[in-house]
């Protein structure tokens, strides 16, 4: 049982390769050919539209507030992170230009990190503070310049039981610089697909995307973000539905 149970994960991560070079590779050519960001866009939610449909994940989105990104703000979402599924759903939630912030390692896959550097994605150098202050210039300028929304994990990497680990202070720098508005996103359920640290796939996941209520950062300050970090964790609690 345990074999046929590796065999069938090992199946799913290979369609999930393939899906991820053939819509890297699109992406690749769309920016060589300096197409539009919104067809890069619908590139990048076919791309999610795929990984979910390979392990037949039904999601619903909860919007009570009908946020929609503008262009007259910056915006930058933050949402727990449990699952490598949070990142395909969080594409198909929302709409607008988003773009992942994530570890510089991940650039140096072959492909899919070209077709991140070509699209814009933010890398973060997290072993080196001076490198991760000017990729945050870099993630500034392109939210301002370009429209570009970041999508921040402020608990920096997955978590292992589904709870929130501590939250880094680098994506509410961003977003005080910015003066940018906050959306606080809470997923339910991802964890159950692919638990951190395993290869344990779980077909028909049922998920949940819970967006909260805007947080603008222009109330708050460099000297007040204790306060910012903790209203923006404590709603996404809640959107989530984790205890501690």
């Amino acid at each position: 049982m345990k074999t046929i149970r590796k065999i069938h994960s090992l199946w799913i991560a290979f369609k999930a390769v393939i899906s991820t070079l053939y819509f890297s590779s699109i992406c690749i050519y769309q920016c060589y050919r300096h197409r539009p960001l919104s067809d890069i866009n619908r590139t990048i939610r076919n791309w999610a539209q795929s990984m979910l449909a390979i392990v037949k994940l039904s999601y619903h989105v909860y919007n009570p507030h009908n946020v929609t990104p503008t262009a007259h703000r910056a915006w930058i979402i933050m949402s727990n992170h449990s699952s490598l599924y949070d990142i395909p759903l969080i594409f198909m939630a929302l709409p607008g230009n988003i773009r992942m912030v994530t570890k510089k390692e991940l650039f140096d896959i072959p492909v899919w990190g070209h077709a991140m550097k070509a699209c814009k994605f933010i890398a973060i150098d997290r072993k080196n503070s001076t490198q991760a202050i000017e990729d945050l210039k870099i993630a500034q300028k392109q939210m301002e310049e370009e429209g570009v929304i970041p999508w921040v994990s402020p608990e920096g990497t997955r978590s292992r039981d589904g709870k929130l680990n501590p939250f880094k202070a680098g994506g509410f720098f961003l977003a005080l610089q910015t003066n940018a508005i906050i959306i606080p996103v809470g997923i339910r359920g991802a964890r159950d697909i692919l638990p951190a640290k395993t290869l344990d796939v779980c077909l028909h996941a049922n998920v949940e995307v819970h967006i909260g209520e805007p947080i603008d950062t222009s109330e708050y300050s460099i000297q007040t973000r204790k306060a910012l970090i903790h209203t923006v964790r404590e709603s996404i609690k809640s959107l989530a539905d984790i205890t501690e």
